[in-house]
């Protein structure tokens, strides 16, 4: 059966080709520079202190804030959308998830990564099994806690998706950043989850305030299992 033709890019000879890539690759150049420069002042941004108790449910039992940090400096949320009163997550987050890998790679930069929904913990851990993830980032509900809507995850009863920062100072907890809508799409590394943070990657390039952690670039990268 006659199928209709998909339009293609321009064939051009070798020559105009990688002169047309290397102009577009410059671009991209400047780009990059553009976000490790934003992610710099990032970096530089202030903090909030977070005061109230909040109280979320595990396979462990009853879980604080501070509880999800699992001692340490820095905790990423991903704000998952799944209502109480839904049969399963949102597709398009599910999508994010499916590209999450092994935690262990924030964990060598003191960064704990962690998923909360309002579904009850059962649904999360049906849904979780439904979809095969298997890396074992924890996910917590927060059915019974103010949480989604203090972190503008729940906004007038609809499921809004997000990152939340947090930064760790003794039993001090306080928010450092957040984003939504379409801030959530570039993110799929550890890289790019780490630019997101206080801290960063933590690699002697980065333009980061005196005293910041730093190790050389790459260096700290391990096997997800060889870490200590």
């Amino acid at each position: 059966m006659p199928t209709e033709k998909k339009p293609l890019p321009e064939v051009v000879s070798p020559e105009e080709w990688q002169s047309a890539v290397d102009t577009f690759v410059e671009k991209e150049k400047e780009l990059t520079r553009a976000r490790d420069a934003l992610n710099a002042q990032r970096r530089r941004l202030p903090m909030r202190k977070v005061d109230k108790d909040y109280r979320f449910q595990s396979d462990k039992g009853e879980l604080s804030l501070l509880d999800l940090f699992e001692g340490r400096k820095q905790l990423i949320v991903y704000h998952f959308m799944f209502g109480p009163d839904w049969d399963a997550g949102c597709p398009g987050y599910s999508w994010v998830t499916d590209a999450m890998t092994h935690p262990a790679h924030f964990h060598a930069r003191d960064t704990s990564f962690v998923l909360i929904s309002r579904a009850p913990l059962e649904k999360l851990q049906q849904y979780r099994k439904r979809m095969e993830w298997n890396t074992p980032i924890p996910w917590y509900s927060s059915l019974d806690s103010d949480f989604n809507y203090d972190f503008g995850a729940t906004v007038n009863d609809q499921e809004i998706h997000g990152v939340s920062i947090f930064l760790r100072d003794g039993d001090d907890i306080y928010q450092t950043y957040h984003t939504g809508a379409r801030g959530v799409e570039y993110l799929g590394s550890h890289w790019t989850y780490l630019d997101l943070t206080p801290y960063g990657r933590q690699e002697a390039w980065e333009d980061s305030p005196e005293g910041w952690p730093q190790t050389p670039t790459y260096e700290w990268q391990k096997r997800h299992d060889e870490y200590e």
